[in-house]
């Protein structure tokens, strides 16, 4: 089940292809230095693979628009988080993954959505993936921007340390990556 939904998200947005696995690959690389085991680790995997289900939501023509987002297609991607976590809520096999699902675009600073938390009040696992899920789409070929190069992704995430991200994870993940530690799916 868990594939078939992973497949389907990136059937209605091509350019997100091999997203999740990279995002979870990321992620899973971070969590593990933080220590996490077992059951976190099992969670991580689903929430990963299922962080943009509620983009099934969404319209086919607001996914795939080449150019900036009107205020009506913004607020659909915004939903995605929330269409997400009801579409997963009542699965009990899947409820681990409900904080990535959730808060995963959340921002350290309060102005991310879907509920605008800030810092520590953002579920660790969701301020995880956020980084991840963030160093994967400015280094992913996007129909609306460039990809970066790493190098710049990277000084991207250094430079949002403490606004959109959490800054304490956001070192780790810099760490994890200087050592080689960090690396996506293909």
């Amino acid at each position: 089940m868990l594939a078939a939904l992973s497949q389907a998200i990136e059937a209605r947005d091509p350019y997100t292809r091999g997203h999740s696995a990279r995002v979870t690959a990321l992620a899973d690389a971070v969590a593990r230095r933080l220590g996490w085991r077992d059951e976190r680790l099992a969670a991580l995997q689903i929430g990963g693979a299922l962080h943009d289900v509620g983009k099934l939501t969404i319209a086919r023509r607001v996914l795939r628009k080449p150019g900036p987002l009107d205020a009506d297609e913004r607020v659909q991607i915004e939903a995605h988080p929330a269409a997400g976590a009801k579409l997963i809520e009542s699965i009990g096999s899947v409820r681990p993954a409900l904080p990535y699902v959730l808060f995963h675009h959340e921002r350290w600073d309060g102005l991310g959505y879907p509920t605008r938390r800030s810092g520590s009040t953002i579920p660790i696992e969701a301020r995880l993936l956020a980084i991840a899920d963030a160093y994967d789409a400015m280094t992913s070929t996007r129909p609306y921007r460039s990809t970066l190069s790493a190098e710049r992704a990277l000084a991207e995430l250094g430079r949002c340390a403490g606004t959109q991200f959490d800054p304490a994870l956001v070192a780790i993940f810099l760490e994890v990556w200087s050592v080689g530690g960090v690396v996506a799916a293909s």
